[in-house]
């Protein structure tokens, strides 16, 4: 799809059917989030172009999410995020800081 003029519409309409596909709703206030589950078992989806930041409290789920996406897209999972648009994030036992 790269390098086609209509490929980032393509890209962004193939993410949100399979997003909702797998049970998620887009927020109302920010179309690049999507949200699934309740409680311990909510998972949320940030979205820039491309990359996606997944967050949620049951690793089982976030587990099973990621395997779900490598089925339909070639992709690598990076880890714990540390550095994403020009912040830097640092996760520790007593927080997360952003700088």
């Amino acid at each position: 799809m790269y390098g086609l003029r209509q490929a980032p519409r393509a890209w962004n309409t193939k993410l949100d059917t399979t997003l909702l596909s797998f049970g998620f709703r887009r927020s109302e206030n920010e179309h690049g989030v999507y949200m699934r589950g309740k409680a311990q078992k909510r998972l949320m989806v940030g979205i820039y172009v491309d990359d996606l930041i997944i967050t949620g409290d049951d690793d089982a789920e976030l587990k099973a999410f990621k395997e779900d996406m490598k089925k339909q897209f070639q992709m690598s999972d990076l880890g714990t995020l540390s550095y994403y648009l020009g912040i830097e994030v640092c996760q520790g036992p007593s927080g997360i800081t952003i700088s």
